[in-house]
């Protein structure tokens, strides 16, 4: 990464988290399928000790607005957030945004609102002396950015990372250090938590057999579960060899359904579920992983059903 005038930053971003595209290089980041605003808080202080970055890139509060959680309470929850990292940061630059559209009529008309309660907080920080900057992500997107009417496309995210580049362009040793500067901790898109509902995280991981050959393996976990709606995470990985397409399929045993998906194409007939890999991750070097995501609903019961790979 280059910025316009500079010779190459070096940067690092850091985190407890690790996935993402292949090519992105740097795998580490802060993001939690699902968390609100509460819950990212709850676990900052431990997650600014480990990763001590030099930046914080904050979009958070779609998961307030989509759970219909508290929303009214989410401006003072976001401003108490804000304090706990400038506290245990204080020499980090904090750069928040507003949160991007959403296709629904109802919860856009909430996530404005959130929005509007953004600049003046963070301009409360900045007269109080923190190092927090305001970030306009909600204009830079519309709804045909969004992929399933909540979470962008590849073309709305590099809308999402234009935007933050800018951002940190305008406040000089955030994006990095160019040639010849001392080394200072680097940026950190930690907490930028994914945007996908789910109000709690439990692991309940089902694999696959393990990979050989040109074969793949799938593991399920759910991410979070509330009254009648679940979010489920599958991480697919290619065995010894390289694959260029993956099939994942398993069958329900409590009769739930998916209601949403990305990353994937789903196709489902009663409780038998195959989900194939969309354009841009089918093609897998040997051990490579990538996830994909879906919501659901589930009553009474959820358990974590058995998944099948096929690799092509």
């Amino acid at each position: 990464m280059a910025a316009p005038g500079r010779g190459p930053l070096t940067t690092d971003f850091v985190g407890s988290q690790y996935n993402g595209p292949g090519n992105l290089g740097d795998h580490d980041h802060e993001g939690h399928p699902g968390w609100r605003i509460d819950q990212i808080d709850a676990n900052i202080n431990g997650w600014l000790r480990n990763s001590t970055p030099r930046t914080v890139l904050l979009h958070i509060g779609t998961n307030d607005v989509l759970q219909n959680y508290n929303v009214s309470g989410a401006p003072q929850r976001l401003s108490t957030l804000i304090d706990h990292i400038t506290a245990a940061a204080p020499n980090a630059d904090v750069f928040v945004a507003t949160i991007i559209p959403l296709s629904n009529s109802g919860q856009e008309a909430a996530a404005r609102n959130f929005n509007s309660a953004i600049p003046g907080i963070v301009q409360s920080k900045v007269n109080s002396g923190k190092r927090v900057h305001l970030v306009d992500m909600h204009s830079k997107l519309t709804t045909g950015d969004l992929i399933d009417g909540i979470h962008p496309t590849a073309n709305g995210y590099d809308k999402m990372a234009a935007a933050w580049y800018a951002a940190l362009q305008s406040v000089p040793g955030s994006i990095g250090q160019g040639p010849g500067t001392s080394p200072s901790p680097s940026p950190s898109p930690s907490p930028s938590p994914s945007r996908s509902p789910s109000p709690s995280p439990s692991a309940s991981p089902s694999a696959s057999p393990s990979p050989g050959g040109a074969g793949c393996s799938a593991t399920y976990a759910i991410a979070g579960q509330w009254d009648g709606g679940f979010q489920a995470t599958v991480t697919v990985t290619a065995g010894s060899s390289a694959i260029s397409s993956w099939t994942v399929g398993w069958q329900f045993g409590n009769g739930q359904t998916v209601t949403q998906s990305w990353s994937t194409e789903i196709s489902a007939g009663g409780a038998q579920v195959t989900a194939r890999n969309a354009g841009y991750n089918g093609a897998l070097g040997a051990g490579a992983s990538t996830q994909f995501g879906f919501l659901g609903t589930w009553n009474g019961a959820n358990g974590v059903p058995t998944l099948t790979c096929t690799a092509g």
